[in-house]
């Protein structure tokens, strides 16, 4: 029996060594394997050197556009000392009298905030949004390489929603400045900048419309509409062409639901390189001013004056003592044009009169009882925007 047992044993061994170099080298020889689990053999793109698929760009391919773009392109991150509201009830005698002034001084926190930046030179000057920075009491810049550094405020601009902010670091990637005056609807655009703090973020879309105005964003409006997604966390990010030059600054959008909804607008790269060269050799931006309100001529306003055009600003307010009252400006005059310029509507004639230099003498063409009549005005300096309210409700910042 035990010799039996023992043929049987090495039987089995020998069959199943058998069965092993069977399957190591001729696994096709067995039964049970099918034609599915076969090895498969398949096409791969050709390497270079360094063992890398060389894949050519895709035709329509905007990479070489976004690799031109991004590493000028900056996260900003900033924190500043909010200060809550004091309670209603501080104001209640009665209230004060139970609890004293155990709550009389307000309360603050320290609430962080994110945005984008364009890197304009290599000497430190990062481009962004006035919001984005507005009393931030430290701002860090994050660059698309994983520096980060802190970043000091040169100037900026609340009329234009324009800030430049400085670091100190050396090595910068400029970004190459387009043409926005020579852009077109339909062109393709390339928005970069940091959504929702995800990271660095490129998303495409086409111009959708050029000189927007009229918005109630800015006093100085002249935007470039577009339909690439721009979220909260863009702002003060790079819209680039398909080359990757930069023709604008990503500033806002307009959304039901704080999302994209393929309405976002950028401040052209014309506007921002004129303002950001001002804040730079000056710290702020200095624009000419006569102490007039304007607003746009309707249809019914142009048939009241008996005018055949809505063209012109309409003069609805004169400042006593200011330079254009000083002059013999007045109430219900039309102005159709200023230094030359024909003027087509209350935001141009902004922008024309913005342009004059201070202290200099401007001529002012104005119609009144339908006789043109031309003004020499001493222009002013514009005032600064009076700072908005600095208390906030204690709710989380978004």
């Amino acid at each position: 029996m035990h010799k039996l047992w023992l043929v049987f044993a090495q039987a089995t061994t020998i069959v199943l060594a058998a069965l092993f170099v069977v399957s190591t080298l001729r696994p096709d020889l067995l039964p049970w394997q099918s034609g599915d689990g076969a090895v498969v053999t398949i096409k791969e793109a050709p390497a270079d050197k360094s063992g890398r698929a060389a894949v050519e760009p895709a035709p329509g391919s905007f990479s070489s556009a976004a690799k031109k773009a991004m590493p000028s392109v900056v996260n900003v991150f900033t924190t500043k000392e909010i200060k809550a509201a004091p309670h209603p009830l501080m104001e209640d005698p009665f209230f004060r009298r139970f609890f004293g002034d155990r709550f009389e001084s307000p309360q603050s926190r320290r609430a962080a905030s994110l945005g984008s930046g364009v890197i304009v030179s290599s000497q430190g000057y990062i481009l962004t949004n006035h919001h984005v920075i507005e009393a931030a009491d430290e701002i860090e810049i994050a660059l698309a390489d994983g520096r980060k550094t802190k970043a000091r405020v040169i100037g900026s601009d609340p009329e234009t929603d324009l800030a430049v902010v400085r670091v100190d670091m050396e090595g910068l990637p400029a970004i190459t400045f387009g043409y926005s005056d020579n852009a077109l609807v339909g062109d393709i655009v390339l928005a970069i900048g940091n959504p929702f703090g995800v990271g660095q973020t490129v998303t495409m879309g086409i111009i959708s419309a050029l000189g927007r105005t009229h918005l109630g964003i800015n006093t100085f409006e002249n935007f470039i509409q577009t339909d690439a997604a721009i979220n909260p966390g863009n702002s003060g990010g790079a819209l680039v062409d398909a080359s990757g030059n930069l023709i604008g600054i990503n500033t806002a959008i307009v959304s039901r639901t704080g999302g994209s909804l393929g309405i976002g607008f950028a401040i052209t790269a014309g506007v921002a390189k004129q303002i950001m060269e001002q804040i730079i050799r000056t710290g702020g931006v200095i624009r000419g001013w006569i102490g007039v309100e304007v607003q746009d001529m309707t249809p019914e306003l142009a048939e009241s004056f008996k005018r055949s055009t809505t063209s012109g600003a309409l003069i609805a307010g004169v400042l006593k003592g200011g330079p254009a009252d000083r002059a013999g400006v007045k109430p219900g005059d039309i102005i159709v044009g200023v230094g030359g310029k024909e003027v087509t509507d209350s935001s141009g004639m902004l922008n024309l009169v913005a342009a004059l230099p201070p202290g200099n003498m401007a001529t002012v063409t104005v119609m009144r009882n339908q006789n043109k009549k031309a003004i020499e005005i001493k222009v002013g300096k514009r005032p600064k925007p009076q700072p908005q309210e600095q208390f906030q409700e204690p709710e989380e910042l978004e």
